[in-house]
């Protein structure tokens, strides 16, 4: 059976191609980071490739060398951390990576039916390569298919896009996200409550985080952010120089620290608003709501503008030091609190 959760629109749509014998030579499956994208690529790829009668039974050789990236005729690209540079540099998949694929898809399938090649992160291909990859994609073969996983295709090639079938993963709901973690992984009912909420119907997200690593860099970059609010401005400047680094070596942290700092400060929000009961961090109300006392409201919806402003600059390649920059002098200090420390503070439960 399909292994992806919450996707139900999305299985029904491969599903009617499969079985009325149309499915496409290139797919784009679109959605938030952690939704779900990869899992279903994999699924299809399995499906393609079972032999069984119910494809994907998630069973025999074919389904477990897929799942375990051993199967010779479905490859995985991607953006490689050696092929990362230094801060404010471009990092993407290169055309020599899709001049391989063209190699491939002239050879037939080695063990299984299809060969599938799955580009994660389609949106980092070089102008080079989305064009290389355009040709190939303007002469399908038999017996091959593409999936191209994307979190913003607005940074893909028009033309590229036109020649793949749309596919859009949602956000699952939140109660299917904790209902899922407590059935399928064994999570306790207030941790899943917790990382339900946190995910924002992102189940990859919830599921990685299960084992606290997850939340413990939850608590330590909380505390950063806290920490930068009364800083000065060469502290500031020093922790965004800091970022801009690790931004060089991988993006996906990067953007995610903006996430969880746009989580904090629209709890921010709904606390100010008297909405509490739509907060993400459920845990920290505590904390949000002697926050909140310190900041005018127009504070907190300008820095909310700003981390947004930051985040999609950063997905179209701008300097990450210079944006980070901004950002931190961007950042308001509220009115001084008699509390323990902000790292203090911020608990794992």
């Amino acid at each position: 059976m399909w292994s992806v959760i919450g996707q139900k629109k999305a299985v029904s749509l491969l599903q009617r191609s499969l079985e009325k014998d149309s499915l496409a030579h290139a797919y784009l499956f679109v959605g938030p980071a952690h939704v779900g994208k990869m899992t279903l690529a994999l699924d299809l790829a399995k499906v393609l490739n079972c032999p069984e009668a119910e494809p994907p039974c998630g069973q025999c050789s074919a389904c477990n060398k897929i799942a375990e990236a051993r199967h010779a005729d479905v490859q995985i690209i991607g953006l490689s951390h050696n092929e990362a540079g230094e801060a404010g540099s471009r990092m993407e998949i290169s055309i020599d990576q899709i001049r391989q694929i063209q190699h491939s898809v002239s050879l037939p399938p080695f063990e299984g039916r299809y060969r599938v090649f799955i580009i994660e992160g389609a949106e980092l291909l070089s102008t080079e390569a989305a064009n290389c990859l355009l040709k190939t994609l303007e002469e399908p073969v038999g017996k091959v298919v593409f999936v191209l996983l994307t979190t913003n295709e607005r940074l893909l090639p028009v033309t590229v896009i036109s020649r793949c079938q749309r596919v859009e993963l949602l956000p699952v709901a939140v109660s299917e996200v904790e209902s899922a973690l407590s059935s399928n992984w064994g999570v306790a009912p207030e941790k899943a409550r917790l990382l339900a909420a946190l995910s924002h119907g992102c189940l990859g997200w919830a599921v990685s985080a299960r084992d606290d690593h997850q939340l413990q860099k939850r608590t330590e970059h909380l505390g950063e952010l806290l920490n930068m609010v009364s800083a000065d401005d060469e502290e500031r400047f020093a922790y965004a120089a800091k970022l801009a680094t690790q931004f060089s070596r991988d993006r996906e942290s990067v953007q995610e620290r903006l996430n969880l700092w746009l989580d904090w400060w629209h709890d921010l929000l709904m606390v100010k608003v008297g909405s509490s009961a739509h907060i993400t961090n459920v845990d920290q109300l505590t904390m949000l709501v002697d926050r909140a006392q310190g900041y005018h409201l127009v504070q907190i919806k300008d820095f909310i503008n700003s981390i947004r402003a930051a985040g999609e600059q950063l997905k179209q390649n701008a300097n990450p030091r210079l944006v980070l920059e901004v950002l931190m002098l961007s950042l308001p200090e509220g009115a001084r609190r008699s509390q323990p420390s902000p790292a203090a503070r911020v608990e794992v439960n």
